[in-house]
């Protein structure tokens, strides 16, 4: 009898002594097949807790970068190798020195959607579920915020600080808008509205929680509404459905896909785990710098 895919998997993940890490924004069976599925911090964590010898990630290019810092000893796995953020690539080390340059009395305070090189540059990462505890656990009064001028304006609402956002942002967030909301609110009036900290400041204006990925699948269970709309990625809404399937789900928008995030599939998975490959490696020298900006967030707590 033939296997199935995800039983091939299966099979290939204990032989290769390997966990799958998936972000919630991946399609619904890469999520079911992973070890854990969570939002870039708890998969950050994860990298380092998981006792394995192998971690195929299945996301884009930094969180397999981020994983790779953080377990140099372990093979980093990423089954779509060419699933990139285009966020990340807005900001460069070179710019990321010239900022410093210009304003040698801020700390530089990066997303950690950003190149290893890039946080190579920072004094300390951070994910959208702890920006505000970042900025605030440091003791400069100024902050350079990059590369999201989005959540770099959310945590501004939330600190005495200075923060000087770069212009960068992600494509999915920035496209939503104030009349996605309020046309959300007619068909689905019974529905709390979460959104992302990466949408624009109006769209946040409007809703009723601003949360990260996993803070949003942990606000939907816990909260009495029967209903929600879902401002990020539709990727999340799986795990919504799986946690809480008496409860209704409905995208702000059915057009938040990330397309990045979609590339990897079981079929990349399998031959990830058959080849381990493509491996992602981060020069030693740049990876021990970009090392103490993780290891400072992930100490925030």
């Amino acid at each position: 009898m033939n296997s199935t895919p995800a039983e091939e998997i299966l099979r290939l993940k204990e032989e290769k002594d390997a966990v799958i890490l998936a972000h919630n924004y991946q399609v619904p069976e890469v999520q079911d097949v992973a070890d854990l599925v969570g939002d870039s911090l708890e998969l950050a964590r994860a990298a380092t807790a998981f006792d394995a010898g192998v971690l195929i990630f299945c996301g884009v290019d930094f969180m397999a970068e981020t994983a790779a810092i953080l377990s140099p000893e372990k093979k980093v796995v990423l089954p779509a190798g060419d699933a990139c953020c285009p966020m990340a690539a807005m900001i460069t080390a070179g710019e990321v020195r010239t900022l410093k340059e210009r304003y040698p009395d801020a700390a530089v305070v990066c997303y950690v959607n950003t190149s290893a090189e890039v946080k190579a540059e920072s004094d300390i990462c951070c994910t959208s579920a702890n920006a505000v505890k970042v900025v605030e656990s440091l003791e400069e009064d100024r902050i350079i915020f990059v590369p999201d001028r989005n959540l770099g304006r959310y945590v501004a609402r939330f600190t005495k600080k200075e923060v000087l956002s770069w212009e960068g942002f992600c494509y999915v967030h920035d496209r939503f808008t104030p009349g996605d909301v309020e046309a959300a609110r007619r068909l689905h009036p019974e529905a709390e509205v979460l959104v992302h900290p990466e949408c624009r400041p109006a769209v946040i204006d409007l809703a009723d929680a601003v949360l990260s990925t996993s803070g949003m699948v942990r606000h939907a269970c816990a909260s009495r509404a029967p209903a929600f709309v879902i401002g990020t990625e539709i990727g999340i809404i799986h795990q919504m459905e799986k946690r809480c399937p008496e409860k209704s789900f409905y995208p702000l928008s059915a057009g938040a896909v990330c397309t990045n995030m979609k590339k990897t599939d079981l079929a990349k998975v399998r031959r990830a785990l058959e080849t381990l490959e493509p491996r992602v490696v981060v020069p030693a020298d740049t990876a021990d710098r970009a090392r103490a900006a993780i290891e400072r967030m992930l100490a925030v707590r």
